[in-house]
């Protein structure tokens, strides 16, 4: 059997142990597809899992790497949606840091032909999760207010796009002002410094004292109770994660006094347990894309042997945009 390269993790961190090696290609199962990866993006959820603290948890050794973006080499007998050559992105749930993997046909979505794989890596995740939290979770109307925390990380600036797409005026926080020109350049209205600056003074300055409409948190930790402190009558505080690190509790007065809601959204269950809505949101992501309004910002790793460094930088938190692997 010719083999392949793969990504293999020996064991969890800190430092979590790992290197390149060849392997013999998984096997074809049943309703599944074989895909020549050509990038995997690579963000907060991956470096959770090189440290065994993700909420599923694998015993190594295994190939990790979920979003995958590629071609389809390969398809099971029972398998009559897709042909050999299509381009595709896909849920791999792990093994897609390789030459080769094999996905579950339900998983797959084929692309559009102006995409390239570094945006469709960077897409799934980030962008299926914010297309979710605003349209489903959020109800996000036109003209309504939306605070991103994290503004220039991957999920941000999703945020930051899909909200101005949807119509929304949108207030950007971020800790650089690398970051915040980052933002400013994908939409956002009017940005800040939450590391130096109130959230709650800013948040008031951009609504007229009105509060939020939506905020959406993919950092958690201690400014979670200050975005619901600044929220408005009505609004709505997305919880999406906790990249700062720690589990925020939130006073309960707070919503009662605001008439505010806390939302949690919980992307993977969304598309398990609502798969027609999740591809219905995939074609309108790619209408977006294809019609300029959605400008993924990709920061591109080189070969499976430089995993190393994209783990580094998302660990520093130091990644703009999405970090995507290139294979091939």
């Amino acid at each position: 059997m010719v083999g392949m390269r793969a990504l293999v993790l020996d064991s969890f961190g800190p430092p979590p142990r790992f290197g390149v090696r060849d392997v013999p290609p998984p096997p074809l199962n049943p309703g599944c597809v074989r895909l020549r990866v050509h990038a995997v993006g690579f963000g907060f959820p991956d470096a959770l899992m090189f440290a065994g603290k993700y909420q599923s948890k694998t015993e190594p050794p295994f190939t990790p790497g979920n979003e995958v973006a590629g071609v389809v080499m390969e398809v099971a007998p029972d398998v009559g949606n897709l042909i050999v050559g299509t381009r595709v992105l896909a849920m791999a749930g792990q093994g897609a840091l390789a030459d080769e993997c094999v996905v579950d046909a339900k998983a797959v979505l084929p692309i559009p032909a102006s995409m390239s794989f570094d945006v469709a890596a960077s897409l799934l995740v980030n962008y299926g999760t914010t297309y979710h939290a605003l349209v489903q979770r959020a109800k996000l109307q036109p003209g309504e207010t939306l605070l991103v925390l994290g503004a220039a990380g991957g999920a941000g600036l999703s945020a930051v796009e899909i909200g101005k797409a949807l119509g929304a005026r949108v207030l950007a926080a971020a800790s650089t002002e690398e970051k915040l020109e980052l933002a400013r350049r994908h939409g956002a209205d009017a940005a800040f410094d939450y590391t130096r600056e109130s959230i709650k003074t800013k948040v008031m300055e951009f609504t007229g004292d009105r509060g939020l409409d939506v905020a959406y948190d993919p950092v958690g930790a201690d400014t979670a109770e200050q975005v619901v402190r600044a929220m408005g009558w009505n609004g709505r505080y997305l919880a999406i994660g906790f990249a700062g690190g720690g589990i925020p509790s939130i006073p309960l007065n707070l919503p009662l006094l605001k008439g505010c809601s806390i939302v949690g959204v919980f992307w993977g269950a969304h598309v398990r347990r609502e798969p027609a809505l999740h591809a219905a949101n995939f074609a309108a992501l790619f209408a977006l894309f294809e019609a300029g309004k959605l400008r993924p910002h990709v920061m591109p790793v080189d070969g499976l042997e430089r995993t190393a460094d994209a783990l580094e930088v998302i660990n520093g938190r130091r990644s703009v945009g999405k970090v995507v692997i290139r294979i091939c």
